[in-house]
C-alpha cells in the first residue's frame, strides 16, 4: 500500500469520529438543546444526507482541481463545521453545521476514496479500502468513546472541540504527505458517466450498501439509550460498549480486507446474514446487559467485515465511471446512514421502545441479503452467456500472405 493511502485512513479517524459520536451525545444534546432522542437523532440523520448530497455535488465540481488541492480545502471546511457545531446556540445551527460538515465530509471520502482506488492495481482494491476504513474502526475504537467520555465529564460540546483538533491533525498529513496528482490528460466526460446509472448490477450494489449499513446504524445510533433504560446499565458503560463495538469494527475490517478480494459474495452473504441475526438476537435479549454488551461487539465485526466487499462491489461494477465510482461509494452507504436512524427513531416515536430498532434493522438487512441474491443470480447468468458466446465462437482460418 503506497504512504498517501494509510494518510488517508487517519484523515478519515476525524471525519468518523465526528459522524458516529452523536450516538453516544444524544442523551446529553437532548437535554442542553430542548428536544427528544428521537428528534437529537435526526441530527445523524442530517449529517448523512449532507453525505448523500455531498458526495457526488462535490465529485463534479471538483472535477477539474487538483486532487491535494481539493483534499485539503475539504479537510479544512470540515474542521471549521466542527467548531461551529462546538460553539451552536441552538438545535438549528447545530443541525446545520452537522449539514455543512457532512458535505465537506463526503467531498473528502469521495475524493479521497478515487485518490486510493487510482493509486492499486485491481485486485487490491478491496484491500485499499480497507485501509481507508480501518480509519473508520479506530475512529469507533478510540474517537467515539472518547467522544462519550468527554461529553460524559466535560459536556458534549467538549467533543466537537476534540475533532476540530484532529481535523487540524489531519489536514497537516494531507499538506505533508499526500503527492500531487496530476489530472488526467483527457477530461472526464460526466455525461457518459451518467450512463451508469442504467446498469441494473449498479443500482443493486447502492441498495445492498444502503441496506446493510442502515441496518445496523439503525440499531447503533440509539445504542446508548438501549443501555441505560432497557439493559439497565450506568451511563458510564456508553463509552466502553461503544469501544468495544469499535474493536468488532477493527477485527471485521481486517478479516474482511483480507478475503474480500477473492471471495466478494462470499463475504457479501456471510457478514449481512449475521448481522441480521445479531440485530434479532439484540432485540430478543435487549434486558440483559451481558447479551447486549457481547452483541455490539459481534455487530461491528459483521457490519465492518462486509464494507471493505461492498465498496469493491461499487467500484468493480461502476469502473467505466472514474469519477462517479467514489461518489456512489459514499452516497450509497449513507443513504443507509439516513434511513436507519430516521427508521430508528420512527419506531421510538411509535411508542415501541428502545429495543424496537433493532428488529427494524434486522428487516432492512435481511432485504439486504435478499438483494445480494438478485445480484449474484444476475452475475452468475451474465457469465454462463458470456461463456456461452465464447464457445460457440468459430475457429478462425489463418489467411497466408502473398
Amino acid at each position: 500500500m503506497p504512504l498517501a493511502v494509510y494518510i488517508l485512513g487517519l484523515s478519515v479517524f476525524a471525519l468518523g469520529t465526528s459522524e458516529f459520536m452523536l450516538s453516544g451525545l444524544l442523551p446529553a444534546i437532548a437535554d442542553d438543546m430542548g428536544v427528544s432522542i428521537p428528534r437529537a437523532g435526526l441530527l445523524i440523520s442530517a449529517f448523512a444526507i449532507g453525505m448523500v448530497v455531498g458526495a457526488p455535488l462535490l465529485a463534479v465540481a471538483t472535477l477539474r482541481l487538483p486532487r491535494k488541492t481539493t483534499l485539503i480545502a475539504l479537510i479544512s471546511v470540515f474542521g471549521l463545521g466542527q467548531v461551529a457545531g462546538a460553539l451552536a446556540p441552538n438545535y438549528a445551527v447545530l443541525f446545520a453545521s452537522r449539514v455543512v460538515s457532512a458535505l465537506a465530509c463526503a467531498g473528502f471520502w469521495a475524493v479521497g476514496a478515487a485518490v486510493a482506488i487510482a493509486m492499486v492495481p485491481v485486485g487490491a482494491r478491496a484491500r485499499a479500502m480497507a485501509v481507508m476504513i480501518g480509519g473508520l474502526s479506530i475512529a469507533n475504537v478510540l474517537g467515539v468513546p472518547a467522544g462519550s467520555f468527554l461529553g460524559e465529564h466535560l459536556g458534549w460540546r467538549s467533543a466537537f472541540w476534540a475533532v476540530g483538533a484532529a481535523s487540524a491533525i489531519a489536514l497537516a498529513g494531507v499538506v505533508t504527505r499526500i503527492p500531487h496528482l496530476p489530472l488526467p490528460e483527457t477530461r472526464p466526460r460526466l455525461r457518459g458517466e451518467l450512463v451508469i446509472y442504467r446498469d441494473r448490477q449498479v443500482l443493486l450494489s447502492v441498495l445492498i450498501t444502503a441496506l446493510a449499513a442502515g441496518g445496523v446504524f439503525c440499531a447503533f445510533s440509539y445504542l446508548a439509550p438501549l443501555l441505560t433504560d432497557v439493559a439497565g446499565l450506568d451511563r458510564g458503560w456508553v463509552s466502553a460498549v461503544l469501544a468495544l463495538f469499535g474493536i468488532g469494527a477493527l477485527v471485521g475490517t481486517y478479516i474482511g480486507g483480507r478475503v474480500a478480494d477473492a471471495h466478494l459474495f462470499g463475504v457479501l452473504l456471510s457478514g449481512i446474514t449475521a448481522s441480521t441475526v445479531f440485530l434479532v438476537a439484540l432485540a430478543l435479549f435487549a434486558s440483559s446487559p451481558v447479551a447486549t454488551i457481547a452483541l455490539a461487539f459481534l455487530l461491528g465485526v459483521s457490519a465492518f467485515y462486509t464494507a471493505p466487499a461492498l465498496n469493491a462491489r461499487i467500484f468493480n461494477v461502476a469502473g467505466a465511471a472514474p469519477t462517479l465510482a467514489g461518489a456512489t461509494t459514499t452516497a450509497a452507504f449513507n443513504l443507509g446512514n439516513t434511513g436507519g436512524p430516521w427508521l430508528g427513531g420512527t419506531v421510538i416515536d411509535a411508542g415501541l421502545g428502545f429495543a424496537s430498532p433493532a428488529w427494524a434493522g434486522a428487516a432492512m438487512t435481511a432485504l439486504g441479503l435478499a438483494a445480494v441474491a438478485v445480484s449474484l443470480r444476475l452475475t452468475a447468468s451474465r457469465s454462463r452467456v458470456v461463456m456461452g458466446v465464447s464457445a460457440k465462437e468459430p475457429e478462425r482460418t489463418p489467411v497466408t500472405p502473398r
